[in-house]
C-alpha cells in the first residue's frame, strides 16, 4: 500500500541535504506543503464532480432506459482510494437487453473528464455481481 502522503511529507520536512541551507529547505517545505494542499483541493473537486456525474447517469438510466435500480461501486465509495485517475463505476438493473449498448454509450457521453463505466447487472458475472451487491451504494 505504501507510505501515506502525510507521512512522506512529515519525513521530508525533517530531512535536510548537504549544501542546502535551512532557509532553502524552509522554502522547499512551504512550497511542498502548498502543492500538497492544492492537490488535495483539486482531488476533492474531482470527487464531487464524479458524484455529480454518477447522479446524472443514474437519472438518465432510470428516465431514458427504464433502469429500476442504479448503484455506485468502486473507488468513488472509498475516499482513501479515489485519485486523479479514478473513474466512476455504476451498475444498473432492469435495462432491456436491446438498450444496453445505447445506455452504455449515453452514460459514457456524460463523463467530460471522468470516465464512466456501466455494468449491466442482468448480464454480469456472478463474482462481480456479489461485490456490487455487497459494496454498492444506491443512487
Amino acid at each position: 500500500m505504501g507510505i501515506p502522503k502525510n507521512e512522506l511529507h512529515r519525513n521530508a520536512t525533517r530531512a535536510s541535504l548537504p549544501g542546502i541551507s535551512e532557509e532553502e529547505m524552509a522554502v522547499y517545505r512551504a512550497t511542498a506543503q502548498r502543492r500538497l494542499e492544492q492537490e488535495e483541493k483539486e482531488l476533492a473537486v474531482r470527487r464531487e464532480r464524479a458524484w455529480e456525474t454518477a447522479r446524472r447517469a443514474a437519472k438518465l438510466l432510470k428516465e431514458d432506459f427504464g433502469a429500476q435500480r442504479v448503484v455506485v461501486f468502486g473507488s468513488l465509495l472509498r475516499p482513501e482510494c479515489f485519485n486523479k485517475w479514478s473513474d466512476v463505476d455504476i451498475a444498473a438493473w432492469g435495462i432491456r437487453p436491446e438498450d444496453t449498448f445505447r445506455a452504455m454509450g449515453a452514460v459514457m457521453d456524460l463523463g467530460e473528464d471522468i470516465e464512466i463505466n456501466l455494468v449491466d447487472m442482468d448480464t454480469c458475472r456472478a463474482t462481480l455481481r456479489a461485490v456490487i451487491e455487497r459494496e454498492g451504494q444506491e443512487i
